[in-house]
C-alpha cells in the first residue's frame, strides 16, 4: 500500500497547512519533500547539520528549515495533499536513508526499509472457510506476537484457534498495570507495519494505549472470534503416526479439552511468569506484598511506607509515578542500571505533527526509517567488544565510551546537590551490559527527602520490617518486587513433547533453550516459537518487528505443508546445532559478555540464552524465505 493510498487527506488552506508544517521534525519532512518532488539538492542542503542516530531530533538553520516547510506547504497546496507515483532507484533511497540518519547506511538495507518502513503492507482478511484442505494450526498466547501471528494466518486462509489463559488479548500489556508502565519504544516505531496509528497520544504510550491498539487489531481483522479466553495451555504432545499435535487446555470452570492441530505456534515470550527471589521470612509479612507483572487495578501505596525491590526497567518506571504519593520509597538496589535523557518520554503528539503524520505523504514513512535507526540498528555499532580498547569495566569501545561520558554527565546533572549519591547510581559495567532504560524521573527520583537508596543485600523480612545483611531494619507498610520474570524458563509450565515422546525440560534442562532462528527445535515438527531462546533486543528495536519477522518466516513453512496437503518440517539438528554455536560465538564478542555484567540474559552457567546478536537487518535477512533443505520434510 503506498503513502497515497493509506489515508484520506484532509484538506486545508494553505496558511494552516503552513503553520501545521511548525509542529513536524524538519528532518523527515525534507526527505518527504524529496521524495515527492526528486530534488536531491536538498539533501545536500541539510546533510551537514543532521549527524548520528538521533537525526530526526536534528535542527537546521531557521532560513533553511523555513524555506523547506514553505516550499513542502506549495507542494501540498499545488495537489491538494494528492500522491504522485514516485518510483526511487536504490541508489537514491540509499543515499536519502543515509543523509536522514546522519551517517553511511549499507545497501542492505534499501530493500527491508522498503518492505517494512516506506510502504505498509497490505492485510486482507481471508475467509477461513475457504481455506484449502484442513491445515489448523494452534497459536498459544494472544499478545502482540499471537495476535501478529494470528491475523497473518487469517490472511493467508489458514484456520487457526488461540489459547490465551487472560481475559483478554495484550499478553504483556494486559498483565502490566503498574503505575507508570509504558513502552520505552517509540510508539511510531513500535506497531505493525500493516496498521499504522498516526494518532498515538504520546510518543512513548502508556499501558492502557497499547493494550487498546492490540484489541482494536484483534477487532478489525477478525480474530477475537478465534481467541479462547481464559483457556491455559498445560501441554502439547506431537502424534508421530497421525503427524499431529494433541493440544490440551484447561478452561476457565477446570475442565481439560484436547485439541488436535497441525502445527503449534507458542507465543507465550519471554517475559512471562514473574520472578519473585526467595527471601527467609516474607510469607510472614503483614503487609501488601506486590509484583510489578501482577498489579491489581485497585491498589493503592498512599501514605505508606513502601520497599521498591529491583533497579530495572519496571522498577525505573514505577518508581517515579509513586513517589509523589507514598510516605516513604527505599529503593533495593543490587546493581544500578544505565538510565539514559530521553527526548519526550512523557510529552503528548502535537496535533499538528499528528496532522503530517495523516496528510505528508511519505512523512510517516521516513519518520518510522529514523526510528528504526535511532532505536535500532544505530546503536549496534557501540555492542561489540574492541579487544584493543582500554576501557576496563567502563567501557567496550570508542563509540560506547562517548554513550557512557553522555549518561554519566546526565547522572551528575539530575542528581544535582546529592553528589553522595552519583557514585551510587552510576553503574560498574558499560553501557548496554544491560539494556539502557528511559530516564522519566528515575535519577530527580532520589533528590526527595523521603527516598533512601539502599544497597545492602536483604537478609530477612519479618511482620513489618525488610533486615537487611549491614544489620539495618527498614520498617515499611508495603514491598513492591520488580524483579522480572523467569527468562530462561521459556515455554514453562507447559509440558511439550516431541518425536519420541522426547520432552522439552530433557532436550533443554531449567535454564538452557536454544532453538534455529529462535524458532525451531529438533525432534520437534511443526513446533514454532515467537520470542524464543536468543531473539531478545538487548540493545533497542521493537518486539513488535521482531514478531512479524518470525511470522513471516512461518508462514512461509506453514503454506508450502499447505501445499503438499499437509505434513510436517522440522528442523535437522546439525543446522540447528551450527546455528547455535555460530550465535554462541558472535554473543561473546558484545557488551553482553563483558565479565563485569551479571543480567538476566545470562542462565546459571554463564550462557546468554535471551538475547540475539544479530542487527535488525541481519535478522530480517535471516527470516525471509525458509530453506526447506535445512528442514526434514515429512
Amino acid at each position: 500500500m503506498s503513502p497515497g493510498e493509506r489515508n484520506a487527506r484532509e484538506v486545508h488552506e494553505p496558511g494552516e497547512v503552513r503553520k501545521l508544517l511548525g509542529e513536524a521534525d524538519i528532518v523527515p519532512l525534507t526527505l518527504a519533500l524529496v521524495h515527492l518532488t526528486g530534488d536531491h539538492s536538498l539533501l545536500d542542503a541539510i546533510a551537514p547539520h543532521v549527524k548520528g542516530p538521533w537525526a530526526h531530533q536534528a535542527r537546521l538553520p531557521q532560513a533553511l528549515a523555513d524555506s523547506i516547510r514553505d516550499r513542502l506547504a506549495g507542494e501540498l497546496a499545488g495537489n491538494g495533499c494528492g500522491v504522485p507515483v514516485t518510483e526511487l532507484p536504490a541508489s537514491a533511497l540509499q543515499h536519502m536513508m543515509s543523509v536522514g540518519v546522519g551517517e553511511p547506511v549499507h545497501e542492505q538495507y534499501v530493500p527491508m526499509l522498503v518492505e517494512n518502513m516506506l510502504q505498509t503492507p497490505r492485510v486482507e482478511v481471508a475467509d477461513v472457510a475457504a481455506a484449502h484442505g484442513t491445515f489448523k494450526v494452534a497459536v498459544i498466547g494472544a499478545g502482540a506476537s499471537g495476535l501478529c501471528a494470528a491475523i497473518r494466518l487469517r490472511q493467508a486462509g489458514v484456520a487457526c484457534i488461540v489459547f490465551e489463559k487472560n481475559d483478554q488479548v495484550g499478553g504483556t500489556w494486559y498483565e502490566n498495570r503498574y503505575p507508570g508502565c509504558a513502552v520505552d519504544t517509540p510508539n511510531h516505531f513500535y506497531q505493525y507495519s500493516f496498521e499504522p496509528n498516526d494518532d498515538w497520544p504520546h510518543y512513548f504510550s502508556r499501558q492502557k494505549t497499547i493494550l487498546g491498539y492490540l484489541s482494536m487489531c484483534a477487532d478489525k481483522y477478525r480474530v477475537r472470534e478465534s481467541i479462547r479466553f481464559g483457556c491455559e495451555v498445560e501441554s502439547a504432545s506431537y502424534d508421530e503416526a497421525a503427524r499431529a499435535w494433541t493440544v490440551v487446555a484447561r478452561e476457565r470452570g477446570g475442565e481439560r479439552r484436547e485439541h488436535r492441530v497441525n502445527a503449534v505456534i507458542c507465543a507465550v515470550g519471554q517475559l512471562n511468569r514473574p520472578s519473585i527471589p526467595k527471601i527467609p521470612g516474607l510469607e510472614s509479612f503483614k503487609g501488601q506484598v506486590l509484583h510489578t507483572a501482577t498489579w491489581p487495578e485497585d491498589t493503592d501505596l498512599s501514605g505508606k511506607r513502601v520497599a521498591l525491590v529491583g533497579s530495572g526497567a519496571s522498577a525505573v518506571q514505577l518508581g517515579p509515578a509513586i513517589v509523589d504519593r507514598v510516605a516513604s520509597l527505599h529503593v533495593f538496589q543490587r546493581s544500578a542500571a544505565w538510565v539514559g535523557r530521553q527526548v519526550n518520554i512523557d510529552s503528548r503528539v502535537s496535533e499538528g505533527k499528528k496532522w503530517a503524520l495523516r496528510n505528508v505523504p511519505y512523512y510517516a514513512e521516513w519518520y518510522r526509517v529514523q526510528l528504526f535507526w535511532a532505536f535500532g540498528d544505530g546503536l549496534h555499532a557501540a555492542l561489540k567488544i574492541d579487544p584493543q580498547w582500554q576501557g576496563g569495566n567502563e567501557s567496550i569501545n570508542p563509540k560506547n565510551a562517548a554513550l557512557r561520558e553522555a549518561m554519566v554527565r546526565h547522572i551528575r546533572r539530575e542528581l544535582e546537590g546529592r553528589d553522595d549519591l552519583v557514585a551510587r547510581l552510576i553503574p560498574d559495567y558499560p553501557p548496554f551490559g544491560k539494556r539502557v532504560l528511559a530516564d522519566a524521573g528515575w535519577y530527580r527520583m532520589f533528590r526527595r527527602e523521603h527516598v533512601t537508596l539502599v544497597e545492602s543485600r536483604i537478609e530477612r523480612i519479618d511482620a513489618d520490617s525488610i533486615h537487611t545483611s549491614d544489620g539495618g531494619q527498614v520498617p515499611v507498610d508495603a514491598i513492591v518486587f520488580a524483579t522480572g520474570f523467569q527468562a530462561g524458563r521459556m515455554l514453562w509450565p507447559m509440558e511439550i513433547r516431541g518425536r519420541g515422546g522426547v520432552s522439552i525440560r530433557e532436550l533443554w534442562g531449567e535454564d538452557n533453550p536454544r532453538a534455529y532462528l529462535g524458532i525451531a527445535v529438533p525432534r520437534f515438527p511443526n513446533l514454532f516459537l515467537l520470542y524464543g531462546p536468543n531473539t531478545n533486543l538487548g540493545h533497542g528495536g521493537s518486539a513488535i518487528f521482531l514478531a512479524e519477522c518470525q511470522v513471516h518466516y512461518i508462514l512461509g513453512l506453514v503454506q508450502q505443508l499447505r501445499r503438499e496437503g499437509g505434513g510436517t518440517a522440522e528442523i535437522r539438528a546439525d543446522v540447528h546445532d551450527r546455528y547455535n554455536e555460530l550465535i554462541d560465538a558472535e554473543l561473546k564478542q558484545l557488551s553482553w559478555s563483558h565479565p563485569s555484567v551479571r543480567t538476566w540474559y545470562k542462565n546459571s552457567a554463564g550462557r546468554i540464552v535471551t538475547n540475539q546478536p544479530w542487527t535488525l537487518v541481519e535478522y530480517w535477512r535471516l527470516t525471509r524465505e525458509p530453506r526447506l533443505s535445512e528442514f526434514i520434510l515429512n
